[in-house]
């Protein structure tokens, strides 16, 4: 396998988390201490455990990441393509959590 010599990109905490991801599903799996973020595409999951960890003040069990495809779409005959989206489960320890909104 071949090595790749190009610099390591260095990440703003807050540059790595673009926002969070906010749907029924990602508030029913909140109950359970997981929590959906979309991050930059170049973002390790050491990068986004820090992040994480930092920005919110809580501790990180686990990442996971997946990329979600953009789709295709037709706008007035032209064919187009959404981008692709880098999202991360993040789990914290039992007891923490995050709040997103609050006092709504």
């Amino acid at each position: 396998m071949a090595s790749n010599n190009s610099p390591r990109v260095v990440f703003n905490d807050y540059s790595v988390l673009r926002y969070p991801v906010i749907t029924e599903k990602s508030n029913l799996a909140g109950d359970a201490g997981q929590y959906f973020f979309v991050v930059d595409k170049g973002a390790t999951k050491a990068d986004i455990k820090h992040a994480v960890e930092r920005v919110f003040n809580v501790s990180v069990v686990s990442v996971n990441t997946l990329i979600r495809k953009g789709k295709s779409k037709t706008f007035r005959g032209r064919k187009a393509r959404l981008s692709d989206q880098k999202r991360a489960v993040v789990r914290l320890a039992p007891g923490q959590s995050i709040v997103f909104v609050a006092g709504v």
